[in-house]
């Protein structure tokens, strides 16, 4: 008898177990269904193959794309990590797949069953980024909302506050309005923005609304330029809401300016007879002037004349230079021109009788000779010749300007001028009669040296070898002044005088030029 092996008792060895099942025929199935389950992302067909490391990695990688995606943002996964994991996915599956072509499954036996389930599990991966997607289209229609939100602010900071001031704010709430209305054309934000867009329109223009046409007019142009930016379409009605506020605020502002005297009225009605030629607003502009026109000619008969005259003249210019306008307003504009200048020109006179009443002579002087110059046939011409003559006495002898003067001539004293100067004079005089005469220089007359002590006490006039240049005048009873100046030019200055004329005298004036000093 054979001997048995030592330490079993009934004589065979028994194998060991082995480490890992025998390799299984190859199963395409099989290999299908590993790569359909790793595709989940989740690992499962490393898990059916005892592949735990491996699974483990898909989890890892799957849930690094989770904290990235999580939560959703308008933004959505970085492009590189999305290819990155799809590109992770594409690998698991392929490997998994050789993994399963040799290897039986833990569980199911049969490989059409763990197919059908990785079909049923790709389903959670499918309705995730389904589930993702919405997600993501909340959080961008919530940005969106926000963004509303921020351009809705803008507008209300800027109620109230002058459109300079609030301008910059608009446009950047006007540039979101047009952004999420043509970039998003469906969201819930988009469908808010031509509510918004009314709103803004009416926040923008409020001074109209206000009465405060003036700080209407630039809100109102930039609403204007709004089709050009935002579309015709787009704006619907509001395209068209605020030309004739514009119009409106254009007139009243230039109405009231032109009513204030401040010179920018033109533009406003220059700008209403180009931008509006046809509305009614524009008809009312030639109204606006002639009224204007009319008022100040009546300040010329008030208490400041010069003042109208000058405001007459200034519509004058200004009203002659507005253009546009129908033919039948730009000729009416034109008429009320020629009237301001010729009502400017008449009033001249008035102007400087007022300045010599208030005492300033040279002003007044300046004035009627400006007139008399400008107006050859004008019915105070005459007289405003006088008030030349009067204001320049005036203006050396105060007294002389007391008394208005007029157009009487003559008078019952005889007052003979004589010229003892080598020079030819003019003689003014006031009073009663105004005038001048003029004479000619004495040719044997030599001016008189205040100087030489061997003159002193001379009379001038009184030489009867000398045949002195002179005229005889007649005035009447009364002061009379007199302003004796050389009509040459040698720099010599005025000499006046004052004579009381009384009946039964015969008067003599002389003329006759000193000198001291050489002067």
């Amino acid at each position: 008898m054979s001997e048995a092996p030592h330490g079993h008792p009934y004589g065979f060895v028994v194998p060991p177990m082995p480490s890992a099942p025998p390799p299984a025929p190859p199963d395409g199935l099989r290999a299908a269904a590993v790569a359909l389950l790793n595709l989940t992302g989740l690992g499962l067909g490393y898990a059916l193959v005892r592949r735990r490391l491996l699974m483990v990695v898909c989890w890892l990688a799957t849930g690094s794309l989770l904290l990235v995606a999580l939560p959703a943002d308008p933004d959505g996964v970085p492009t590189g990590l999305l290819v990155a994991y799809l590109v992770f996915l594409a690998v698991v599956a392929v490997h998994g797949a050789r993994a399963g072509l040799r290897t039986r499954l833990v569980w199911p036996a049969a490989s059409a069953v763990a197919i059908g389930l990785g079909l049923v599990l790709l389903a959670v991966p499918a309705g995730g980024v389904v589930l993702y997607d919405m997600a993501r289209d909340e959080a961008n229609e919530k940005m969106l909302l926000d963004r509303l939100d921020r351009a809705d602010r803008l507008v209300r900071d800027g109620e109230g506050e002058p459109f300079g001031t609030a301008e910059a704010g608009y446009r950047r709430a006007l540039r979101d309005y047009r952004d999420i209305r043509s970039g998003h054309p469906g969201s819930r934000a988009a469908e808010k923005v031509p509510d918004r867009l009314k709103t803004y329109y009416a926040t923008v223009g409020a001074a109209y609304d206000q009465r405060d046409y003036c700080a209407a007019i630039p809100a109102l142009e930039y609403l204007r330029t709004l089709p050009d930016t935002v579309g015709e379409k787009e704006l619907g009605s509001l395209a068209a809401w605020p030309d004739d506020r514009l119009a409106t605020s254009l007139y009243e502002c230039g109405a009231e300016r032109l009513a204030d005297g401040d010179a920018d009225w033109t533009g406003s009605f220059g700008e209403l007879l180009t931008a509006f030629p046809d509305s009614a607003q524009a008809t009312r502009v030639a109204p606006a002037v002639g009224s204007a026109v009319d008022k100040a000619a009546r300040a010329v008969r008030g208490s400041d004349p010069c003042s109208a005259v000058e405001r007459l003249r200034t519509l004058g210019t200004q009203v002659g230079g507005l253009r546009g306008g129908s033919a039948d307003v730009t000729g009416t504009i034109g008429g009320h021109a020629d009237r301001a200048a010729k009502s400017a020109g008449s009033g001249v006179y008035t102007c400087g009788v007022d300045q010599y009443k208030d005492g300033d002579f040279a002003e007044a002087r300046e004035t009627m000779k400006q007139f008399v110059t400008d107006n050859k046939s004008d019915g105070h011409r005459a007289l405003a010749k006088k008030f030349v003559i009067a204001s320049e006495i005036a203006d050396e002898i105060p007294a002389a300007g007391k008394r208005l003067p007029t157009l009487a001539s003559g008078g019952s004293i005889s007052v003979t001028i004589k010229n003892d100067s080598p020079h030819p004079i003019t003689v003014l005089y006031t009073g009663p009669v105004t005038g001048s005469i003029t004479l000619k220089a004495c040719g044997s007359c030599t001016s008189y040296s205040l100087l030489e002590p061997s003159l002193l006490g001379f009379k001038p006039c009184q030489d009867s070898g000398k045949n002195y240049p002179q005229r005889t005048i007649r005035l009447p009873v009364g002061t009379t002044y007199f302003l004796h100046k050389s009509t040459a030019s040698d720099g010599s200055s005025p000499a006046s005088d004052k004579a009381t004329l009384r009946s039964g005298y015969i008067y003599t004036e002389c003329a006759y030029t000193t000198k001291s000093l050489g002067f």
